[in-house]
């Protein structure tokens, strides 16, 4: 029993002197660094209890220490080979950046562990030529310093300033200069070399003069861009398309923003360092950028409407056999790149026979790149009234290409269409069966038997004059419309005048249906396009050249009340905003229909010249 006590004793020890390993102070570095190039130098402490009041670190000349030391403890336990062993490690981690080439030495670096005075080994660091520190430019208390790093907190400290150049919106465009109506991609980014903490846009971008397609994003601060040779950590803000809608130079602005940054501050611990964040509130003002738009070449061919890109157009009839009193549909579809969601429907000449309907458009688009893609698709309803042979006319298509500066001219086909008997309606039906009762055979009158034969000549009676009267009468108003229908049909503009109304309310009870399915974004298109094209219509203004100034100019000179105009104005400014503004700031879609209803229902009052 003793024996085995004795062996046991015997085997602890011997276990408790594997565990046991020897203290040791090591230092872990680099040999080779480039100039302007951050690194880690680790000092650690093996199997020891060491005091952090004791560790000295040496200076490195050529070198700048930007933060440290940060301490982490660690715990191992390993068997190998049936062997037992342990150990405890204390690492103390420097962070410096390399600022002079050259050969370096890394000196002695000391710790008192466990009442033992520990000491590193010396070590060689070569440094190389690399980027060379950026320029100085004078600090917050207008000593030299170097430029804010976004890498380097030890630049970011909170007794500076934050300048200009440090956080700012910039806008940029893929163009600097452009047609009416031509796609151009803006992008409104943020630049900053601080981490950002809070951000509120207290104003929002404007887009004076433009027409603009909104692109989802994601504003996210995770980029880092390097601009005028400075490194700078980005994020997207708004991208989106333009259209220019007038000439000359036009501006565009970024907004105002409120912006919470982190700066540090330098605390001195006694033997070591600690930087600590702070938050400082600031301003980023409106900055803009212009761009110069060039008017659409004169003269400008007939059937023009505005559409500026390059298109194709195609056309097709459903169906093959035509009866009168049977709905037929043409169908017209416009496809390609540029103001597509701004065309205007091709004006199809249908014969007076045919029933015509509404025409139904809708569009289907997208942003590809730097421009607008998709497709417009227009349904034409008609009904034939009449037997016989029919032509449907063709229409001009007039579109502005900018690569290449000319208009081209594309022709809607022409459909030759043969309309058969078809079913009788119900009133038709009823209104023979009335006939035939009529001619049907009668009860035989009894009467005179003896009857004189007595002659009255037509034309000696009252009612054949009066009929005669009235045949002229008819001829004569026939022969008025058919001038009236003749000098409308060459007066384009006052054709488009008097039909102004009729088409914004078609387009306003298109944009009322959006709201109420809470199409918001297409509700704001569609009224704006209502607004547009019934100031074009009514004021005999081409779309692509309608400003506020000379709607504002004409409606003066038409006498039109202050009211009137400053209404005009206000449901303009409305759907503009609300295109591009949030969802919680906008003014609600029934009062923007209603301005708009009333902004056409009081220029219905006012007379302008055709």
């Amino acid at each position: 029993m003793m024996k085995k006590f004795l062996t046991l004793i015997f085997l602890m020890l011997t276990a408790s002197a594997a565990l046991k390993a020897d203290l040791t102070f090591r230092i872990k570095a680099p040999d080779r660094v480039m100039a302007g190039e951050q690194f880690y130098i680790t000092y650690s402490v093996i199997d020891g209890n060491p005091s952090l009041r004791s560790l000295r670190v040496p200076e490195i000349e050529g070198c700048k220490l930007l933060y440290g030391p940060s301490e982490t403890k660690s715990q191992s336990y390993e068997i190998i080979n049936g062997r037992s062993r342990s150990n405890t490690r204390v690492d103390y981690t420097f962070v410096y950046r390399a600022e002079k080439e050259g050969m370096v030495t890394i000196g002695e670096a000391s710790v008192e562990a466990d009442g033992k005075h520990l000491t590193t080994s010396r070590r060689k660091l070569t440094i190389t030529a690399g980027s060379q520190p950026s320029a100085s430019r004078p600090g917050a208390s207008g000593s030299s310093a170097p430029d804010v790093n976004i890498d380097d907190i030890s630049t970011q400290s909170s007794d500076r300033a934050v300048q200009s150049d440090d956080v700012f919106v910039r806008i940029i465009l893929n163009k600097s200069t452009a047609y009416e109506q031509e796609a151009i991609e803006c992008t409104i980014k943020l630049y900053t070399k601080y981490s950002i903490s809070s951000f509120m846009p207290t104003k929002q971008p404007s887009f004076d003069g433009f027409l603009i397609e909104e692109v989802p994003i994601q504003a996210q601060l995770n980029e880092v861009e390097s601009y005028r040779g400075q490194n700078y950590m980005t994020a997207l803000l708004k991208r989106c398309i333009i259209f220019p809608q007038k000439s000359g130079k036009l501006t565009i602005n970024s907004g105002n923003y409120d912006i919470t940054v982190v700066q540090y501050d330098n605390v001195n611990m006694g033997f070591f360092n600690v930087r600590t964040p702070q938050e400082r509130d600031i301003k980023v003002s409106s900055n803009s950028a212009a761009i110069d738009i060039k008017p659409l070449p004169f003269p400008q061919p007939e059937g023009f409407s505005g559409a500026v890109g390059t298109f194709e157009i195609d056309s097709r009839l459903v169906g093959n056999n035509f009866r009168t009193n049977d709905p037929a549909t043409l169908i017209y579809t416009i496809t390609g790149t540029g103001n597509i969601k701004y065309v205007k429907e091709p004006e199809i000449d249908f014969p007076s026979e045919f029933e015509l309907y509404n025409p139904q458009t809708d569009y289907d688009t997208r942003v590809n790149g730097s421009n607008v893609s998709g497709k417009m698709t227009v349904e034409y309803t008609f009904v034939p009234q009449a037997t016989g042979d029919f032509r449907i006319g063709s229409d001009k298509f007039v579109y502005f290409n900018p690569s290449n500066h000319q208009y081209v001219t594309l022709a809607t086909p022409v459909y030759d269409i043969k309309v058969a008997k078809g079913a009788t309606s119900a009133a038709s039906v009823e209104q023979k069966d009335i006939e035939s009762k009529n001619t049907d055979i009668l009860h035989i009158k009894t009467g005179d038997k003896h009857p004189a034969l007595h002659r009255t000549y037509v034309i000696a009676t009252w009612w054949y004059w009066a009929l005669v009267a009235l045949m002229i009468a008819g001829v004569t108003v026939a022969a008025c419309a058919r001038g009236k229908r003749a000098r409308m049909a060459s007066d384009e503009k006052g054709t488009r005048l008097i039909k102004a109304n009729k088409v914004a309310r078609r387009r306003l009870k298109l944009a009322k249906k959006l709201s109420e399915t809470h199409q918001d974004e297409k509700f704001y298109e569609e009224t704006l396009k209502a607004i547009w094209g019934y100031l074009s219509d009514k004021l005999g203004i081409p779309a692509s050249q309608l400003t506020r100034e000379n709607i504002m100019s004409v409606l003066d000179e038409a006498g039109a009340p202050e009211d009137v105009r400053a209404n005009l104005g206000e449901v303009l400014d409305d759907c503009e905003m609300a295109r591009y503004s949030p969802a919680d700031t906008r003014p609600s879609t029934e009062e923007i229909y209603r301005k708009a209803s009333t902004a056409i229902n009081s220029m219905e009052n006012i007379k302008f010249r055709k």
